[in-house]
């Protein structure tokens, strides 16, 4: 068998649902003692540098804030990945992932709006201003919130995760507006300081917080993931029970 093969194989391996919960099991304590260690080591280096000369102590918004908005598109890319996954290889915990993660994005979305605003009261003076990456971010969350909806409102799984999936997929051209939204057009936001062609442009007393924090949120994320795809599968198969209940029921009756 070549590699390419087994690690074909491997992966398909992890479609099983019973495998996935099996490795989930072993996986989530190392996943969760990670993040919580990273998350000591970020908070501690957030709370032990000085202030920005300008900023002041409000610069410290910025630990959670820029995780936070990196994670809300992650968390739709993932979705993203996820419905190709259940179109064109139709993988049966495509739909299941794609699911978990919408009300984790939506969440660090939120988290991203509201720290955003936070900062943007004492640098620009005012909690909101309808700028292209404001707008756009905004418009990331009411689509988790309507994915979540659709979710929720149809009783079907097969054709909710169809409809899902498509819906996704078209709505990740906001991706690429959020990421490109500062230089496309004159916004009050500031331009990418850390994902740069020519370096980061903070200090890097700045930047390791930064990074480890990063580090520990989107671990979190993560964590988060892996366990609300253990819920889903738990959560389908005790339905799956339950109708089966009733039909039989329905029978005996």
């Amino acid at each position: 068998m070549t590699e390419n093969s087994l690690a074909i194989t491997k992966f398909s391996d992890l479609a099983n649902p019973t495998r996935f919960l099996a490795l989930a099991s072993r996986l989530i304590p190392w996943m969760a003692g990670f993040t919580a260690l990273c998350f000591i080591v970020g908070l501690y280096l957030s709370f032990t540098t000085e202030g920005d000369y300008q900023q002041g102590e409000t610069v410290r918004i910025m630990y959670i804030h820029v995780p936070a908005a990196w994670l809300s598109m992650m968390g739709y890319t993932i979705m993203s990945l996820s419905a190709i996954g259940t179109l064109v290889w139709r993988h049966p915990l495509a739909d299941v992932s794609a699911k978990a993660a919408a009300p984790l994005g939506a969440a660090f979305t939120l988290i991203a709006l509201v720290t955003g605003s936070l900062w943007g009261k004492p640098m620009w003076g005012t909690w909101w201003v309808w700028d292209a990456r404001l707008t756009s971010v905004f418009i990331l969350f009411l689509m988790y919130l309507g994915l979540i909806a659709l979710n929720r409102a149809m009783e079907d799984p097969s054709k909710a995760a169809r409809l899902s999936a498509v819906l996704i997929l078209v709505g990740f051209v906001n991706i690429p507006i959020i990421k490109f939204s500062v230089d496309w057009w004159n916004t009050l936001h500031q331009s990418a300081s850390v994902l740069r062609m020519d370096g980061p442009a903070i200090d890097p007393e700045f930047l390791r917080p930064l990074l480890v924090m990063a580090i520990a949120f989107t671990m979190l994320f993560l964590t988060l993931h892996v366990m609300a795809i253990r819920n889903e599968i738990w959560r389908r198969r005790i339905a799956a029970q339950r109708r089966l209940a009733a039909r039989l029921a329905s029978r005996e009756g």
